[in-house]
């Protein structure tokens, strides 16, 4: 609920202060005194109107999951609104963009001033049935709820399936595709690190004449060998180091003759060729590794492609069996919904009565196979289709669901309704303050009346007035007898008309 809201220049308001109670709260006063400027103030603070003052503030008590929007929840969550060169709002002294604002008002916010069609969407009616027969099945939601993640299961399996028929469209051509692309790779038959070998061997193939002579003439050295380990042993020095020397360098010159006789055995055109097909590779795909790893995801998909049909087949009599599980369950949902229709129907019949509207009908139409089961519900108003009744049957309708869901959820929030009984008779005002009162056990409710009757039954009654402002002002007992009373009589009030609002309240409802 709302417990405070404050105002500051607004039109005719220069300030204004008012803490709420719970239940039916009503505002009244002459014509032009600015009540409907009051509720515009109170809408555009939580998102719901043009925001227009320069500053308005709602504090509300309600639990509103500020933690989806990432601002901690408090006892209280401020609403604030201000205004100077732009609109900002606030929630929690935190700014916050009106999109979000106006997603949040909605999970505890209605507001009943045009035709909001929600409460009539088929899921949120067939919600309402469900909910009705879990009064004689307490398993009934649990089920409803299997039914709806064994569905959401079907339709993902018709998604894989849609894609394998996707798929299996242009396979042929995936497949060549893929076995082409393996093929080139293939053709060249690459090897890890052989670009690398390859290279290593070119370069060694550039300097191969240059290091056979070099070793041909640093092998006369060895020639030599005897005359210098003669001559270390006639200096007493031990050539031990000198033979060591000598026998790792032939053994160096040895290896080299022989890695050159290998690479004498080389094709270096072929090695050209190898090399400038490993560039192309590399290229094309960024490394050799890379294009092998490329062949492997290619081979991979030449697998799947031979699998789709396959897959295919299972997935066509998995979704066949899912189907039918499906159908059976939704006709026995179906069942139980069309039993707990007739008694939504008695009482929103009833609560229709009470608002002096004709008897409105509620069927269940079957629908192909959807996630809410078979059934699509049809709501008309003594035939006449919910787009085609007025504004004020309209809204009464919506006041009729909403004390229908009452009986079976406590869900709570805020009601705005503005001028709901404008233009009724005082019997229709009466019935719609009742009906508003059943209402107020769940919902704060704001309203603006013209009538005596729906003023009587308020649990809060604010008068508007305006001098140079606008003023609001609480009344209590007396000062709403006379208020109603000038609402029977205009501004001479009669004793006839005070006896008549005494009355009025006295019929408050309980």
């Amino acid at each position: 609920m709302i417990e405070r809201f404050y105002l500051r220049d607004f039109l005719s308001f220069k300030e204004a202060e008012l803490e709420f109670k719970k239940g039916l709260v009503v505002f009244t006063g002459p014509s032009g005194s600015g009540k409907s400027i009051l509720m515009s103030s109170i809408l555009a603070s939580l998102g719901l109107d043009e925001a227009k003052a320069g500053l308005s503030e709602a504090s509300i008590n309600f639990p509103i999951k500020l933690e989806d929007i990432g601002i901690e929840e408090d006892d209280l969550t401020i609403f604030k609104q201000i205004k100077k060169d732009k609109v900002r709002h606030f929630i929690n002294n935190q700014t916050i963009s009106k999109k979000v604002l106006l997603n949040l008002y909605k999970t505890f916010v209605r507001h009943l001033s045009f035709r909001d069609y929600n409460d009539f969407k088929n899921e949120n009616l067939l919600d309402l049935i469900d909910l009705f027969c879990n009064d004689t099945d307490a398993k009934h939601l649990r089920l409803i709820q299997e039914y709806k993640t064994r569905f959401t299961e079907l339709n993902q399996l018709k998604k894989e399936l849609s894609q394998i028929i996707e798929e299996d469209k242009k396979v042929l051509e995936l497949r060549e595709f893929a076995q082409f692309e393996i093929s080139k790779i293939d053709a060249i038959s690459p090897l890890e690190n052989e670009d690398e070998e390859l290279m290593q061997i070119k370069k060694e193939l550039s300097k191969k004449e240059k290091i056979e002579e070099a070793i041909s003439r640093a092998e006369e050295l060895f020639n030599y060998e005897n005359d210098i380990s003669n001559a270390l042993e006639l200096l007493d020095i031990n050539s031990s180091f000198f033979d060591d020397t000598m026998n790792e360098l032939r053994a160096h010159f040895e290896a080299s003759k022989e890695r050159l006789a290998e690479l004498g055995e080389c094709n270096i055109e072929e090695i050209l060729t190898r090399i400038e097909q490993i560039s192309e590779l590399k290229h094309r795909y960024g490394s050799v590794e890379e294009a092998l790893n490329y062949k492997v995801q290619r081979q991979k998909e030449l697998e799947h492609y031979e699998s789709l049909e396959e897959q295919k087949e299972t997935l066509f009599i998995e979704i066949k069996s899912i189907e039918t599980e499906l159908l059976m369950r939704a006709e026995k949902i179906s069942l139980k919904r069309q039993k707990a229709l007739k008694k939504i129907v008695h009482s929103f019949n009833d609560f229709l009565k009470q608002l002096y509207l004709r008897p409105a009908s509620i069927k269940l139409l079957k629908e192909e196979l959807c996630i809410f089961g078979l059934d699509r519900v049809e709501v008309e108003l003594d035939g006449t289709g919910l787009d085609k009744v007025s504004s004020g049957e309209f809204n009464r309708l919506r006041l009729a669901l909403l004390a229908v869901k009452s009986l079976q959820v406590n869900e709570g929030g805020i009601l705005m309704l503005d001028e709901i009984d404008a233009n009724l008779s005082g019997e229709e005002s009466m019935s719609v303050a009742k009906v508003l009162s059943h209402l107020a056990k769940d919902y704060q409710i704001f309203v603006i009346s013209h009538q005596p009757q729906l003023t009587s039954q308020a649990d809060q009654h604010f008068l508007i007035s305006r001098d140079k402002f606008s003023q609001v002002k609480v009344l209590e007992d007396e000062e709403r007898v006379s208020e109603i009373a000038r609402m029977i009589s205009g501004d001479k009030i009669t004793e006839e008309a005070i006896r008549f609002a005494r009355g009025l309240m006295e019929e408050k409802c309980v």
